[in-house]
């Protein structure tokens, strides 16, 4: 099978010949073997709930040099355990342990981590079904589990 058909006929084979050649696209060989929900704690759902274990720090990646707020969270759906990121200037403040949040994926290129944050890749939106965001700028207080 060295040469494509050009002939009158040709079109199955050139078509059969362009099906083999995508499986070396990783893009398409990822989609096709569903590679990203296997791997993906969240099985490919874009957001989350989860049990919040504890709250943790992460340095920065150089040249920052900043300690990043974070929290080490069990998902209910599968048990798995992932660290999210907090964003927002004292919103640590608002997570207590055993909290329900919810967790969305960051928004990094490929699905990865975003800016100096090291290998974390998904952020808490909500904080016992009230808006982390809201909660920050003072719309509403939190309320009683």
């Amino acid at each position: 099978m060295g040469k494509k058909g050009r002939g009158l006929n040709a079109g199955k084979r050139i078509k059969e010949r362009r099906k083999k050649f995508r499986w070396l696209n990783k893009w398409y060989k990822k989609r096709m073997l569903k590679l990203k929900e296997k791997s993906d704690p969240l099985k490919g759902s874009p957001q989350a709930k989860a049990i919040v274990l504890e709250k943790v720090q992460l340095e920065a990646k150089q040249p920052n040099s900043a300690m990043r707020k974070a929290v080490k969270v069990q998902l209910i759906k599968n048990g798995r355990q992932i660290t999210a990121f907090v964003p927002g200037y004292n919103a640590i403040k608002m997570i207590n342990e055993h909290d329900e949040v919810i967790v969305e994926c960051i928004g990094g290129a490929m699905g990865g981590s975003k800016g100096d944050i090291p290998c974390v890749r998904w952020q808490v939106i909500k904080v016992n079904d009230q808006s982390l965001n809201a909660l920050i700028r003072g719309k509403i207080e939190k309320g009683r589990r």
